[in-house]
């Protein structure tokens, strides 16, 4: 377990790390990135913690508009998470995008700060329509692996583990952690930083519920899906606009953590 006691935390990312699908615009978002912030300040009292993802962010974006702003902060602790919107579209370019996430690592790191960052689960099998793409994710996780050991990032192995597919871990959309996959990825961030009360029980499967994954995937429930949520993504991708288009980050600057209010769902 690490000892370490954190100052400042800054998360740098798209909507997963701003927290879509746990919360909503009305009552706030929460996401994985302020539960980890949550757990980080129980040791570490005085924790000061920034939020500067943006929805529909690609990494070329995340380091041009979040790395500046994140340096300036000086960060003990940081978190970069993106790649996803990338992976999602046509011209996606693996060397490009592999590209900026190291140099997120490097400069990060090479500024002091304990810096981790996650692996990405087989798009296919949460949505078999993103069947086809399934490869570009499993190069782009090994490029994360090889950018990590180099500048000694943590790296939370969500690929790897058959829950993180579990429909139940999943908003409608298919896209954005529900909130117990958002409670699900921050304890793995955790357990890849080693932070105390941390362990692998969110690698655990979930208890079986009784109903079966399999009948979410029949084809109605994906043409329903289709037509819910991929069509208006293509329509804004054909438009050249983003989900994120005028959206600033929700916790711009260093802030204490407060702590959350009633239940919430446990990460295991």
């Amino acid at each position: 377990m690490s000892d370490s006691v954190y100052r400042r935390y800054v998360a740098l990312g798209d909507s997963q790390t701003e927290g879509v699908g746990d919360g909503d615009d009305v009552r706030g978002l929460r996401g994985w990135a302020d539960r980890l912030a949550e757990q980080v300040a129980r040791h570490s009292p005085g924790l000061l913690y920034a939020n500067l993802a943006v929805r529909g962010r690609r990494a070329g974006q995340v380091r041009a508009e979040q790395l500046a702003p994140a340096l300036a902060m000086r960060p003990d602790l940081a978190t970069v998470v993106a790649g996803v919107n990338d992976v999602l579209r046509p011209s996606f370019d693996l060397d490009d995008v592999a590209g900026h996430l190291e140099a997120m690592f490097a400069a990060l790191t090479a500024q002091g700060a304990t810096v981790a960052t996650v692996t990405f689960p087989d798009v296919g099998r949460i949505t078999p329509l993103a069947r086809p793409i399934g490869h570009r994710v499993l190069a782009l996780n090994e490029r994360i692996r090889q950018a990590a050991r180099r500048h000694d990032v943590a790296v939370a192995e969500t690929a790897v583990h058959p829950v993180v597919t579990d429909p139940r871990l999943w908003s409608a959309d298919r896209l954005h952690a529900a909130p117990l996959g958002h409670a699900r990825i921050a304890a793995a961030v955790a357990h890849a930083l080693g932070l105390p009360d941390s362990d692998d029980s969110w690698s655990r499967p979930l208890p079986v519920d009784g109903a079966g994954a399999s009948g979410r995937w029949a084809v109605g429930a994906e043409l329903r899906w289709a037509g819910a949520f991929l069509g208006p993504w293509v329509v804004r991708r054909v438009r050249g606009r983003s989900s994120g288009d005028g959206r600033q980050a929700k916790r711009p600057a260093l802030l204490p953590v407060a702590s959350p209010a009633g239940d919430t769902p446990s990460a295991v």
